[in-house]
């Protein structure tokens, strides 16, 4: 279980730093896109897609690294005065009642409209914008299998922690 939980932390680690990374690239192209729109009035429908495009990936593989890295949003009302233990019996509680329920909702319903998106070869209404969105569409269920498990291995460590 280890091993699985490890490798699991490793490939979200990565696509949390590839989503960063992407933000470098989402930064330089709004940046030229700005810049020729004002400049020249230049732009196009698929560059204003691309901008989307990135930011819903940067978004969605960013997720499952927040929680990782505790990152995330959190109601700090209390739990910053709670002791670890408590802190622990907060996190495992709300991953059960809140954060699996809901990445396995997202799961199921996104990867209906992802696959219609793929039957359909959905792309752009706009005309020379991109051809294809179905692949963004795709990453909504992977970004919602990456929490679910993600969240199943905090629930591991938590239960590491507590055993120590």
């Amino acid at each position: 279980m280890r091993r699985l939980i490890h490798h699991v932390e490793r490939l979200v680690a990565y696509l949390g730093t590839a989503a960063g990374y992407l933000n470098l690239v989402l930064i330089v192209l709004v940046v030229v896109d700005v810049f020729l729109r004002w400049t020249f009035s230049l732009t196009a429908a698929w560059v204003i897609e691309l901008e989307w495009h990135l930011f819903a990936l940067v978004f969605l593989l960013g997720i499952p690294y927040a929680l990782q890295q505790d990152r995330h949003v959190r109601v700090d009302l209390f739990y910053e005065r709670f002791r670890p233990r408590d802190k622990r019996t907060v996190n495992v509680i709300g991953t059960l009642l809140f954060l699996l329920p809901w990445a396995a909702v997202l799961f199921i319903t996104s990867s209906q409209y992802a696959a219609e998106a793929w039957r359909a070869g959905e792309g752009s209404p706009n005309p020379n914008g991109i051809p294809y969105f179905f692949p963004i569409k795709a990453v909504v269920p992977l970004a919602a299998a990456l929490l679910f498990v993600q969240g199943l291995a905090q629930l591991w460590k938590e239960r590491q922690a507590s055993v120590t």
